[in-house]
């Protein structure tokens, strides 16, 4: 669902990015950001944009806040040097998640130094990844 409405919004209004789109029982949540920041007539426009969905959702659309998801790998280059927290598909060293900050993003993997240890997590091994706020 996120590809598809990312496409209806690069056509519609390229300005702005989808950062995540949630599914939350009969709501759909849309994270987006804006270069000059996400107001309230960009969060109007985007929902307007997705008016047929409106039929079987009740939609949110709001700006990344403090905690803004990380779901692409410049989003995590953008943010180096910055906490966040990354939840995983299988655990490692016995965890399902890890917090630390973030030290390196290529196009496959982010590496996030956690702990005592610096850990290199394949994209496709997180679930969800957000900034810890405060930093």
């Amino acid at each position: 669902m996120q590809s598809e409405i990312e496409a209806r919004l690069a056509a519609g209004a390229p300005e702005i990015e989808v950062l995540l789109v949630e599914q939350v029982g009969d709501t759909l949540r849309v994270f987006i950001d804006h270069p000059r920041g996400v107001s309230f007539a960009h969060c109007e426009q985007v929902t307007d944009l997705l008016g047929d969905y409106r039929e079987r959702y009740a939609i949110e659309v709001s700006s990344p806040g403090e905690d803004r998801p990380l779901t692409k790998p410049q989003h995590f280059r953008r943010f180096l040097g910055r906490r966040a927290r990354l939840r995983l598909r299988t655990q490692c060293d016995g965890h399902n998640s890890l917090t630390g900050e973030l030290v390196g993003a290529s196009e496959s993997e982010v590496t996030i130094a956690a702990g005592d240890a610096v850990v290199a997590v394949p994209y496709e091994q997180i679930t969800r990844s957000n900034l810890v706020p405060g930093d």
